[in-house]
């Protein structure tokens, strides 16, 4: 009796000890009463400080702010979480992008574009448009866009007279003689700079300018759940049968919706289209592939949800809600590192690099002293996956007939359109049955020229990369080299192993000096690496991100010992996780699908019904204590 009422003092008093404390998102240093004020009357407090309830509990589920990820630094992993560099920036005065090695100009990001990659419309032979989907979710899922947000939205006027007083415009200027806008009046495309801690005034200005997040670093369906504990629990959960909200639309699962409202669902045509998912930090209103993953994975946590209820009658919501979370989130997780990647790098190539196992047993790599963080370089080279995004959007039946296609740049903060005509079914036909863009050295006329549809009239995404990448202030791509191989460049001849000759010819043509080429710039003409479909250098960055995450991760879905670990049983239903079946179970009218589904059908890949494909089995998680 003595002892139950010691230990219920003992959780009384660590109740009333909880509390949340503000902490500086750069420096990762508690802030003062007076600090905390300051910021509030600057109006930085969104970017510059971070709240975390204190103290960390070393048993308890992933935080759905990704908070407490490592006990000893309690803000990192959390939203704003700052970059690491793989390699130190250089710059040139002022923190200005560096000159070339003559001190002059660097070429014109534009004419490089054009230069070294050509505009077609050519299918891939391998890859279905789910891979392209798949690939952004992956990338929104760590690192936030509003970048973009900022020059399409917040400063659209980068190439007008004010733009010229705006010190975060950088504007990408458009030659005379470009071979698409030659005969044209444009000749600057709209851009800002990076976002800093600078630039918002959480550090001084005199300081080297590091970008700033507003996402979670970590692979963990944040796109779904959100980033903020407030508005998950305001905008996501149901709480009740630990499902997430959701709303029938003419017999389909949706997330919530909320009435279009400005900067969300831009591009919605009313009054037919007026859908806007209400999703945490509305983050499922963008880019398509976005949208449709966010819906699916939305789907799957409450179909997880539902089955976990059944069989467990006596777990309250929290428990299955956090419970279909995990599953969830380590269903995404294994389908990203062990059939996408995979097929993208090469098995082979990650089982060498210890990025993915032979064994279907646990794995714990964890080391707290890895900080759970994303490197600068990782969201930048995803960008040579614009290479492989097609430009429309197709719409299949059922039975796989071809109903009609839309350009996929239209469908930018368009969600309103998903529900109209059965659209939602036929671009989730579509998803596994179209191809990708192929992986060579061209790129869709509307993501080069295009890319916003009707946010912006003229843009090019492979020269907003490359001015990015100047701003960001990346070492050359020689250095890169270096540092993935060990390699000493000193003359584009050293290049001839990574690089055709044609390709070679082109960078002599560009740049002065073989320290000038852009890391980017570089990685578009790379020969793909032995045993998979991707450049060794963006092979290397990827890696490097993938082992972080894994080693840094203290909710790592393969750890033995984390918090509510699976047991052994749970994990081998976990390795069972497939794009198809995720489709099989909450894509709409999928009744047939190619076992690999990020792969195109073929005689190696035939479709099949769902029931071949095979699922988890959520029978794993039945706690039979609530039979007792």
């Amino acid at each position: 009796m003595y002892k139950f009422l010691w230990v219920l003092l003992m959780l009384t008093i660590s109740s009333l000890e909880a509390e949340k404390v503000s902490f500086h998102t750069f420096y990762e240093t508690k802030l003062t009463k007076e600090e905390i004020l300051q910021q509030a009357k600057a109006n930085t407090t969104f970017w510059c400080s971070s709240e975390i309830e204190l103290p960390c509990d070393p048993n308890e589920f992933r935080r759905l702010d990704g908070s407490c990820n490592n006990l000893d630094h309690p803000t990192i992993g959390a939203a704003h979480t700052p970059f690491v560099r793989l390699l130190p920036p250089e710059f040139g005065n002022g923190f200005e992008p560096k000159p070339a090695q003559d001190g002059g100009p660097e070429p014109p990001a534009r004419h490089i574009r054009t230069t070294l990659i050509a505009n077609g419309i050519r299918p891939d032979p391998i890859f279905t448009i789910l891979a392209t989907h798949f690939f952004v979710l992956m990338a929104a899922d760590s690192v936030s866009i509003q970048d973009t947000v900022n020059y399409v939205l917040w400063k659209p006027y980068c190439c007008q007279p004010k733009g010229k007083t705006d010190p975060l415009c950088t504007p990408v200027q458009v030659p005379n003689d470009d071979p698409v806008h030659r005969f044209s009046d444009i000749r600057c495309l709209n851009l800002t700079k990076p976002i800093t801690y600078q630039f918002v005034g959480c550090t001084r200005n005199d300081t080297v300018p590091e970008r700033i997040s507003s996402a979670m670093p970590l692979f963990d369906l944040s796109i779904v759940y959100g980033n903020s504990l407030q508005n998950a629990l305001k905008k996501g959960r149901l709480y009740n049968r630990g499902l997430l909200k959701y709303e029938l639309v003419d017999g389909r699962v949706l997330p919530p919706s909320t009435p279009t409202v400005p900067n969300i669902c831009l591009l919605n045509q009313p009054p037919h289209e007026t859908r806007c998912h209400a999703s945490p930090e509305d983050g499922m209103n963008s880019l398509l592939g976005i949208n449709l993953m966010g819906i699916w994975f939305w789907r799957n946590h409450n179909r997880i949800a539902s089955r976990l209820a059944d069989l467990n009658p006596c777990w309250n919501d929290d428990k299955i809600f956090y419970t279909a979370r995990d599953i969830n989130v380590a269903t995404y997780v294994q389908i990203l590192y062990h059939e996408f990647l995979s097929l993208l790098l090469g098995w082979s190539n990650l089982k060498e690099s210890s990025v993915v196992s032979e064994s279907q047993g646990f794995r714990d790599m964890y080391n707290p002293e890895v900080m759970p963080t994303i490197s600068l370089e990782f969201p930048y080279i995803l960008r040579w996956a614009h290479l492989m995004q097609e430009g429309r959007v197709k719409m299949y039946d059922e039975a796989g007939h071809y109903l009609k296609q839309v350009p996929i740049v239209n469908l930018t903060l368009r969600t309103g359109y998903l529900v109209l005509d059965n659209n939602l079914d036929g671009m989730t036909q579509g998803s596994f049955r179209q191809a990708s863009g192929k992986l060579d050295y061209t790129i869709d006329p509307d993501v080069s020229e295009l890319v916003l549809g009707g946010l912006q009239r003229a843009s090019d995404v492979g020269s907003s990369d490359l001015e990015k990448g100047r701003y960001n202030n990346f070492p050359p791509y020689i250095e890169y080299i270096k540092y993935c191989t060990g390699q000493c460049i000193n003359n584009f001849d050293d290049l001839v192993d990574l690089i055709d000759t044609d390709k070679l010819d082109l960078l002599q043509e560009l740049y002065r000096h073989v320290r000038d080429i852009d890391i980017l710039a570089g990685t578009w003409v790379e020969k793909p690496i032995e045993g998979g479909f991707a450049p060794p250098t963006f092979y290397c960055i990827v890696v490097n991100q993938l082992l972080r995450s894994m080693v840094s991760d203290r909710h790592w879905y393969e750890r033995p010992n984390r918090p509510n670990a699976f047991t052994l049983e749970q994990l081998l239903e976990i390795r069972k996780a497939s794009i198809s079946r995720v489709l099989c179970d909450v894509g709409d009218t999928v009744n047939r699908i190619q076992p690999r589904g990020f792969e195109r059908a073929g005689p190696k890949n035939r479709m099949v019904s769902c029931k071949a494909i095979e699922q988890i089995d959520l029978t794993a998680w039945k706690d039979y204590s609530c039979s007792c």
